[in-house]
């Protein structure tokens, strides 16, 4: 019985990742290559909220060490309490960005990270990376 919840989970985070990917593939159809992330943030959230995804967008969450609060992280998105989105404007997602998400996922005990390039030629050819924890 367990391991059905656990296999739903998975189901509806797979799902909910693959709507954030085809949201994001729009934003990039659209705007192209060369804007600033902020752009590419702005736009995406305004693609979110016409698909009825719901999101908190920079949401900062603290980050403690041996119990004492050492500062805060603020990923770029956090998509239904479930999956972190991290994006980029950049020339490649590196294993710096890739080491990023799994140090979010890890500080907000999620399990899974989308890591987007939108300097990327195209998205599904590389643009877009997943994470997980």
């Amino acid at each position: 019985m367990m391991n059905a919840s656990i296999e739903a989970i998975d189901e509806h985070l797979n799902g909910l990742s693959h709507r954030v990917i085809g949201a994001a593939i729009e934003v990039h159809r659209a705007l192209g290559p060369g804007h600033f992330e902020s752009v590419y943030e702005r736009a995406l959230r305004i693609e979110l909220e016409l698909r009825g995804i719901p999101f908190r967008a920079q949401p900062a969450i603290g980050v403690a060490y041996k119990g004492v609060s050492v500062g805060e992280f603020v990923p770029d998105l956090i998509v239904d309490k479930r999956l972190i989105v991290e994006l980029k404007a950049t020339e490649s997602i590196s294993e710096v960005h890739l080491g990023q998400a799994l140090a979010y996922l890890r500080i907000a005990d999620l399990r899974l990270a989308l890591v987007v390039n939108f300097h990327a030629r195209l998205l599904k050819g590389g643009g877009i990376r997943r994470v997980a924890n």
